[in-house]
């Protein structure tokens, strides 16, 4: 015999199993949470300097791409030879970080820079006033001396070291 008030009954129990359910999925997400924040703290974060051997083009690559990845609001490059490789890295960045490229560009950069432009996050390019001999990669509020341009990274002997200087000092001597 079917009764209503057994099916009330009935119900209640499922909508307190469901909601049990819902307290224990909450739960157990906002630990999640709390485990993947601690490991993002104890991941290691790209040191200051690194120096890569002839042949190690994945290391510095991946080195170079957590770089870009930990900025937060600018990377700029200071770099005379840029190729659609560096702006294929820079599509590594974060959303709303800003990216900017000094260099002494071709019409084939131009070019991939507009097809990049329309697709992906734009970036800024500059055209240096004159050939500068070392690279420069800033990322927010820290300049690294780059030993060989970023397209050609690990393709030799090569370092990435972490410098003092300050990002207006450096942009303020391209001029």
């Amino acid at each position: 015999m079917w009764l209503c008030g057994g099916t009330y009954q009935h119900n209640a129990g499922i909508f307190q199993r469901v909601e049990s359910l819902e307290r224990r999925q909450i739960e157990t997400e906002d630990k999640v949470d709390r485990i993947l924040d601690k490991i993002e703290e104890k991941s290691p974060s790209p040191t200051a300097d690194q120096l890569f051997q002839t042949g190690c083009i994945w290391d510095a690559w991946s080195y170079v791409s957590d770089l870009v990845r930990s900025a937060t609001k600018q990377i700029i490059l200071i770099d005379n030879f840029v190729d659609d490789r560096v702006l294929t890295l820079l599509t590594k960045r974060r959303k709303g970080v800003k990216a900017i490229i000094h260099t002494r560009y071709n019409e084939q950069l131009q070019l991939d820079l507009e097809k990049h432009n329309e697709q992906y996050a734009p970036i800024e390019v500059v055209q240096l006033p004159h050939k500068n001999h070392d690279r420069f990669l800033i990322i927010d509020d820290q300049v690294y001396l780059l030993g060989a341009s970023v397209k050609d990274m690990g393709s030799s002997l090569c370092a990435i070291t972490k410098v003092s200087f300050t990002v207006d000092m450096v942009l303020g001597l391209l001029k």
